[in-house]
């Protein structure tokens, strides 16, 4: 996250700063993930092994706000693993500063209080 945050604060990147953004992000996204599967399964929750699964089950515990944007987030972050072109990239940039990083930041938030 500390450097998915910090790469997003170059506010007009070239192609190679926008793909570590984007590479920041899918890793962020990962850890994100797992991380969720991790509290639930300690927490007594079973069937959370695909990222879908885990999101869904987070939503259901108010883990997480709005389950519909961390679908669009997770379905993003495919496409993302497969960008080729520029044009794609600009828009998942896009994506990620408008959305998806508040997101991430709110389940750390929550995260942070749990601890």
């Amino acid at each position: 996250m500390a450097n998915l945050e910090f790469a997003l604060k170059s506010e007009n990147p070239d192609v190679v700063y926008r793909a570590g953004i984007i590479q920041f992000f899918e890793m962020s996204f990962e850890l994100s993930w797992k991380t969720m599967k991790d509290f639930l399964e300690y927490n007594g929750y079973q069937n959370v092994d695909s990222p879908r699964s885990v999101i869904k089950t987070a939503f259901q515990i108010q883990m997480i706000q709005d389950g519909k944007s961390w679908l669009e987030c997770l379905e993003s972050r495919n496409l993302m693993s497969h960008i080729y072109d520029e044009k794609t990239a600009e828009i998942s940039e896009q994506k990620i500063r408008q959305n998806y990083i508040f997101l991430l930041k709110n389940l750390e938030a929550y995260l942070e209080k749990q601890l």
